[in-house]
């Protein structure tokens, strides 16, 4: 099995934080430092350490979601000592890590696992899994303005693919907005936003794809049904 593979299956983290773990030169097989990636290793036999702590693969498959809410970072420890989203789930043992990732200042739907090869696939960029939010802008954006939007806009050298937006409420100095993208780029919305002259006031993400964050409260979680695991699995096959 490759090494980046065992490491996603042990819950280190996702098959691509996996391989950035490698190069940094983090992983031992057998007492040797190891960089290179696709190294295959013998899960029988040989021993696996990242940062010096022995791993081995989980047993058990977790999926959770969890409604974050602003103020928490999405990574499993942060260097600068902030809440992360895992200060959340303080009752469960295994190791879990973030499927993508919501900004400091967004709140809502995350999904949380240790099944590296599922969390690998769903974010890889060949899966265009639709994620929907609701976003409180400042003033209302003009017909040109959404359809520009929707059409795609040049943000920090790439073009972000065609997209979807409504207005369902408008105030005099701000409106509520429903957003639906299917890209992942670092606050893609914020940016979308900003181009179109209505930056945002505040930004929730409610579904990832056919899953709802339904009435689940900020800061709980809850764990996937089969039916929810099964709608991302089929994301997974290859």
């Amino acid at each position: 099995m490759r090494l980046q593979k065992f490491m996603a299956k042990s819950g280190v983290a996702s098959r691509r934080k996996s391989e950035k773990i490698i190069l940094e030169g983090k992983v031992e097989v057998n007492g040797k430092i190891i960089k290179e990636l696709g190294y295959k290793i013998n899960v029988n036999k040989d021993i696996i350490k990242v940062n010096g702590k022995k791993i081995e693969m989980e047993k058990e498959k977790k999926y959770i979601i969890i409604n974050k809410p602003v103020g928490y970072v999405t990574t499993v420890s942060d260097q600068f000592n902030r809440k992360t989203v895992m200060d959340l789930i303080p009752n469960i043992n295994l190791r879990l890590y973030p499927v993508g990732r919501l900004d400091y200042d967004t709140s809502g739907l995350l999904l949380l696992t240790n099944d590296g090869d599922l969390a690998y696939k769903l974010t890889h960029p060949s899966h265009e899994i639709n994620k929907t939010y609701i976003a409180k802008v400042k003033g209302i954006p003009s017909k040109d303005e959404l359809n520009k939007f929707r059409n795609g806009l040049n943000i920090e050298n790439y073009l972000t693919s065609k997209a979807e937006i409504e207005i369902l409420n408008k105030n005099n100095n701000s409106s509520i907005l429903k957003i639906v993208i299917h890209e992942g780029k670092n606050r893609q919305v914020r940016k979308m936003c900003d181009k179109i002259n209505h930056p945002i006031i505040k930004l929730k993400r409610i579904c990832i794809g056919d899953i709802k964050l339904g009435d689940l409260k900020e800061g709980e979680y809850r764990d996937l049904n089969s039916k929810e695991i099964n709608y991302f699995k089929k994301y997974s096959k290859d």
